[in-house]
């Protein structure tokens, strides 16, 4: 995956977009200038206010059991009810893939305009998101993509290499001047290709600086009680180190408390995703919790923007295309004390 190349508009995807080049990279599931009062991506204004084409959009998702998925749900369920034009109809959520797969099914017979997928895995529901394209409902690939692209209409997800890379150039810069600098690295479920694309990012950055060497790296499975076990397992095998960078703000509500246990306060660490608590902690500014990277479920919000184009027939604004891209990648921003209160109200609990 090519290394990201960040765009600083305000305007950001679908919400009055600034013209973004070849290849669509997305700030408008984020923003990367500063607001006294920025409001969630769900509550900004929708991309054009005035009602067109009735459209009814399908929403399948996986089952809302970790904080980052429930506000998935969230962004798209809002985003849809601040169209006069849309109506959603919303599958329970699954993690089984068979019964995901019925569900979707259940919306392919239900004949909707539209369909928003983030399948709870991306190689076994692609079946269901050719069968929804033959039978001319587009489809709206959320995150975890489909084995071929004849499955989906457009793509939009996070940027998971993008996610290491930017973790990794914030700890290299206040890093660059300590000598012999020590990192280690709390990632995610090692099964999961996001994951080693995180590491890779992560390791790409960190070839920059010379004097950085990654000593330790452990895989959690995203939840509380694996960020403490591991984190536990980490702090016991390194007694001195200067950075950590753990993959997920969920888990890492775990690794917090494995290291206020170890009284450890001697490193500074970087989160990812974007939780409510790790922006909460940030602002406080009294732990080791110094930036998070974010990956926005905010994309859910700009998911029904797109699905609502697709069935009214539109670009997006401020392209010159009059179709809508196949792909949009978010972008992952760094957030730290100087910027954590524009991304306040788009924390996830």
């Amino acid at each position: 995956m090519p290394e990201p190349t960040p765009l600083t508009s305000r305007r950001g995807l679908f919400l009055g977009a600034a013209a973004v080049s070849a290849g669509v990279l997305v700030t408008g599931c984020t923003s990367n200038e500063p607001s006294d009062a920025e409001p969630a991506a769900s509550d900004r204004p929708a991309a054009d206010d005035k009602p067109g084409k009735p459209v009814t959009i399908g929403f399948a998702g996986p089952q809302a059991d970790h904080g980052w998925l429930n506000a998935i749900n969230d962004n798209a369920e809002k985003r849809a009810k601040t169209y006069s034009d849309v109506t959603m109809e919303i599958t329970e959520g699954s993690n089984d893939t068979a019964q995901q797969i019925g569900q979707i099914e259940t919306l392919i017979n239900k004949k909707v305009d539209v369909l928003v997928v983030l399948p709870a895995d991306g190689k076994a529901l692609t079946q269901v998101g050719l069968k929804a394209m033959r039978a001319g409902i587009p489809v709206v690939n959320l995150d975890r993509i489909f084995n071929s692209p004849q499955a989906y209409r457009c793509w939009i997800g996070g940027d998971n290499y993008g996610m290491g890379l930017n973790a990794g150039h914030y700890i290299g810069e206040k890093l660059k001047d300590t000598p012999d600098a020590r990192v280690i690295e709390l990632a995610g479920l090692d099964n999961l290709e996001l994951t080693k694309q995180r590491t890779r990012g992560f390791d790409d950055a960190l070839k920059n600086y010379p004097n950085i060497k990654k000593v330790a790296r452990q895989a959690a499975d995203f939840t509380v009680e694996s960020g403490q076990a591991k984190m536990a397992q980490l702090l016991q095998a390194q007694s001195a180190f200067d950075a950590l960078w753990n993959h997920d703000d969920d888990q890492g509500v775990g690794a917090l408390r494995a290291i206020e246990q170890a009284g450890r306060d001697d490193f500074l660490m970087v989160g990812g995703a974007g939780a409510l608590s790790a922006f909460q902690a940030i602002k406080a500014d009294d732990g080791v919790l110094k930036a998070t990277v974010l990956y926005p479920p905010s994309m859910a919000a700009s998911a029904i923007d797109l699905a609502r184009a697709l069935g009214q027939g539109k670009g997006v604004g401020g392209l010159a295309e009059f179709e809508i891209p196949t792909s949009l990648t978010c972008y992952s921003a760094v957030v730290d004390k100087e910027n954590v209160d524009q991304y306040m109200s788009t924390g996830f609990k």
